[in-house]
């Protein structure tokens, strides 16, 4: 993996950003001056040495680090990373303890459905969608069955933000479209949707956005328009271009920025990057 990888960008400097952020406690933080270390960027770092095919350095101490972050003041959001992080480590038993914590902030049952709660990765407070996702992804990591009833439930809360074919609060977003679809087909449900054809860019600026017609790209709707095509059976029209934006976005320390005009790099921008160039050169 990582040798398909290092042919496009250069995966020595990549984990040597990310080795560098990694603290004594086990966790990471994409500062490396600061001993902040937090879940967001402790799980990132996990799915980008999973994506390279590498052991997680210290990985019991990983491990202790997420099983202990994950507490009851602990966003939606972030609990559901700390178990799928857990689950990628090889530690379900422990992952599938934490799962009574996320259904005391995610329970469709009861209508609680994480609106309000804060804690996203994204826009500073979780989307409706956005949590629910995360969630998702939670349950799938550990294997849980979702009985009847719950599913319905989610069903029926997702499909509130339709929007035509694609999925948003106020209007459809390449994010929360994606986000909607990948719930959805967990749980046996098949959309379709062109709306990631719509927001793809090509030519000289490559990569995709969030709403049709707009400019610049930026790695997260690039990351979940790249999902959601692979998601559908589809291809991206315009591989390289998006090569070419992806290599661009690459800094001198190794990680990855959000734009071509926003520099800092991040363990989540990083991930993303990897994610996507995964998924187009296989298109190639």
């Amino acid at each position: 993996m990582g040798s398909k990888l290092s042919r496009y960008v250069n995966i020595d400097r990549v984990i040597e950003y990310i080795e560098m952020r990694r603290h004594n406690d086990g966790g990471y933080c994409f500062v490396s001056q600061l001993a902040d270390t937090n879940i967001n960027d402790t799980y990132y770092a996990i799915k980008i040495y999973s994506l390279l095919g590498i052991e997680v350095p210290e990985k019991e101490k990983t491990i202790e680090f997420l099983y202990d972050s994950a507490q009851m003041q602990t966003a939606t959001v972030g609990v559901a990373m700390a178990i799928e992080g857990l689950a990628i480590l090889g530690a379900k038993d422990l992952a599938k303890e934490k799962m009574e914590l996320l259904f005391m902030k995610y329970n469709p049952l009861e209508d609680k459905f994480a609106v309000g709660l804060g804690g996203s990765e994204e826009f500073g407070t979780a989307t409706p969608l956005e949590a629910t996702y995360w969630a998702m992804r939670a349950m799938n990591s550990v294997n849980y069955r979702i009985d009847e009833e719950m599913r319905e439930k989610i069903i029926e809360f997702v499909r509130r933000f339709k929007i035509g074919d694609a999925y948003g609060v106020t209007h459809p977003t390449t994010t929360m479209t994606y986000q909607a679809l990948y719930t959805l087909n967990s749980l046996g449900i098949k959309e379709k949707t062109r709306h990631f054809e719509l927001c793809e860019v090509c030519g000289d600026w490559g990569g995709f956005t969030e709403v049709p017609n707009s400019l610049p790209p930026y790695i997260e709707p690039t990351f979940y328009a790249l999902r959601g095509l692979e998601l559908l059976g589809k291809r991206a029209g315009c591989i390289d271009s998006h090569i070419k934006f992806i290599r661009s976005l690459q800094n001198q320390n190794g990680g990855f920025r959000r734009s071509y005009e926003l520099g800092i790099s991040t363990f989540q921008n990083t991930y993303r990057a990897l994610a996507s160039l995964n998924i187009l050169i296989r298109w190639v």
